[in-house]
């Protein structure tokens, strides 16, 4: 059974997650780990369950989600996984970086790429890789069918949905991204977004002020 720890990590409060089965294999989404007191809290639980980090994954390359790629790379020497549309962005977070405060920045390259209709595997279990552009080109959510879970990244959060004013961003592609790709899942699949609350699909299809039945026209 997947199991999934979630930390909040850097000023934008980002969730970064250790997901894990009980092979003991594990993935990292997200690293959003900058400062040594957020490694060291990472590299704590992973030690403390006897974890074996196999894969480096993200949902998206924007700063709040990668600033813990390189050191999640040489700490555990996996390799780094994304979209490839997502190259870019990846690589502009040096440009911006010290811009806000992040002076120390390890800027890490990809290893693979990933894309929808393909197999994220670890352990005992698996994802499947939805493409849902809009908030970034290149964005992906993780979809497990057997738990109903959604690692989302920023493309749907509790009561919102991601900023399409970023470089690449386009919301009318979020908004069909969400509803004509992500909606078509069961009402019951929990979203672990990266950042704020887990949600349901369910309610965010009824109550969300933006994609949901209720939502302003």
């Amino acid at each position: 059974m997947i199991q999934i720890k979630i930390f909040v990590f850097n000023p934008f409060s980002e969730n970064t997650f250790v997901i894990y089965d009980e092979t003991k294999e594990a993935i990292i989404v997200d690293p959003g780990c900058y400062e040594s007191h957020e490694q060291n809290e990472l590299i704590s639980f992973v030690n403390s369950e006897n974890l074996h980090v196999v894969k480096l994954v993200n949902t998206h390359c924007h700063i709040d989600h990668c600033l813990g790629n390189q050191f999640i790379k040489d700490k555990y020497d996996v390799e780094l996984e994304i979209h490839k549309i997502e190259v870019e962005v990846l690589q502009a977070v040096a440009s911006y970086a010290s811009a806000y405060g992040f002076e120390d920045y390890q800027p890490a390259s990809p290893d693979i790429f990933i894309d929808e209709n393909e197999k994220l595997t670890f352990g005992d279990s698996s994802f499947d890789l939805l493409f849902l552009p809009g908030h970034s080109p290149g964005h992906i959510a993780l979809i497990n069918h057997q738990q109903k879970i959604c690692i989302g990244g920023d493309v749907l959060f509790q009561g919102s949905i991601g900023r399409t004013d970023l470089p690449g961003g386009d919301h009318e592609t979020l908004i069909d991204s969400i509803k004509n790709k992500l909606f078509k899942l069961d009402d019951d699949f929990v979203v672990y977004p990266g950042h704020g609350p887990t949600t349901t699909l369910g309610i965010e299809k009824i109550s969300n002020p933006f994609v949901g039945q209720t939502a302003i026209t």
